[in-house]
């Protein structure tokens, strides 16, 4: 498993500097393809500093075809992926993505490829992009 760590965060979204910082991205990893397959998963933290609650409803990247927002559940003894339509962030809290719960999945990446952006939207806003590259 390839682990790549975070090199910045570029913070667009509009909170107003009385609510606080806008939402902010850490603990970055994603993991490589397993072989023969086209997609990875994507594990880190938001965490929401501002006064209000803020939705993440997408996620995207150009060095991907497709970003999904998943969670993995147990139904009857039986793990299952679901997409998620958001991920709202509580005021002052922070949502994990990580293995066994809400994860991304990074499908139809680009070759050759050493820096990838996450790109974190509230409808059309951007709230945050981060950039990863190799350790």
């Amino acid at each position: 498993m390839k682990r790549i760590t975070l090199l910045f965060t570029l913070c667009v979204a509009a909170c107003s500097s009385e609510s606080g910082p806008p939402l902010s991205v850490s603990n970055v990893e994603l993991t490589n393809p397993m072989p023969g397959r086209s997609m990875s998963a994507g594990y880190l933290i938001l965490r929401n500093d501002s006064d209000e609650p803020t939705r993440v409803t997408s996620v995207s990247s150009p060095q991907f075809g497709s970003v999904e927002i998943h969670e993995t559940q147990i139904d009857d003894g039986v793990s299952r992926m679901r997409e998620l339509p958001e991920v709202l962030v509580a005021p002052g809290a922070e949502v994990r993505f990580e293995r066994g719960g809400k994860h991304l999945m990074l499908m139809r990446p680009a070759t050759n490829v050493s820096e990838i952006r996450l790109n974190f939207y509230s409808d059309d806003t951007l709230l945050v992009s981060v950039t990863v590259g190799d350790d």
